[in-house]
């Protein structure tokens, strides 16, 4: 028997990446898994590589209709939530001086307050017991530069997991952050770089990284589910960090 079987979760931003690694674990440990994303032609080939223990819902992360929406088409699937794992993020990158108002909100709205009115929104579907995974960053410990917006949006999205631990823990509901580190994503090859400077902002990053080398998707996904599964049915409130050592070394 897998370590998830018989428990319905939601993956968001899961079309690629480590939403997608992650929903492949979670199907293979057993659960039946619904996958978002905005872009429907690359939801739709996440669903089909998934198999029939997927469903897929377009969803933009950032947009409260959405959020709302989903939960609806949720209760109508299954009419209740095992685990879900808020991992849609936008992850721009730039100087302070170069954002403006519009950028900020839509990061925000996406990192922040689309997560904050799903769960509102997801509450009722809840099951008792169930885990929500908040994922953040090391980003959220660490003065990385050009990283302003996005490490505040991640550092208020782990204060999210705790507060709403406190919360929600009379229910069954545990919830927890996952930060992943530098990790080996899809994300470098939408930048816009060329070949050779692909490789050496890679370089650059892994020099920050005490272990010497990028994360892998399935590392993180190993880690999702050890927070989804019963196996951490004493971790609340708590935030796992996988990124090879950079906020504690």
């Amino acid at each position: 028997m897998g370590r998830l079987e018989g428990k319905h979760a939601l993956i968001t931003g899961a079309s690629a990446g480590i939403g997608l690694e992650t929903a492949r674990r979670f199907v293979a440990e057993g659960a039946r898994v619904a996958i978002t994303g905005r872009q429907p032609q690359a939801l739709e080939a996440a669903r089909l590589a998934l198999g029939p223990q997927a469903i897929a819902i377009g969803c933009d992360a950032g947009a409260i209709d959405d959020q709302r929406e989903l939960a609806r088409q949720l209760a109508q699937h299954w009419g209740r939530l095992d685990v879900v794992f808020v991992n849609a993020a936008d992850v721009t990158h730039r100087r302070i001086e170069d954002w403006d108002e519009a950028a900020y909100e839509r990061l925000m709205a996406i990192n922040l307050k689309g997560p904050f009115f799903l769960l509102q929104a997801l509450s009722p579907l809840l099951a008792d017991p169930a885990s929500v995974i908040l994922c953040g960053s090391v980003s959220a410990h660490i003065g990385l530069p050009q990283s302003n917006a996005y490490a505040a949006s991640k550092a208020a999205l782990l204060s999210l997991a705790r507060t709403l631990s406190g919360e929600w823990i009379g229910r069954g509901i545990r919830v927890n952050g996952l930060s992943p580190g530098p990790t080996a994503t899809s994300a470098f090859d939408r930048l816009g770089l060329s070949g050779a400077e692909r490789e050496a902002m890679v370089a650059r990053i892994e020099q920050l990284v005490p272990l010497g080398r990028l994360g892998t998707p399935t590392e993180l996904a190993q880690a999702a589910v050890f927070l989804a599964s019963d196996e951490s049915a004493f971790v609340v409130g708590s935030e796992l960090q996988v990124d090879g050592g950079v906020a504690n070394l």
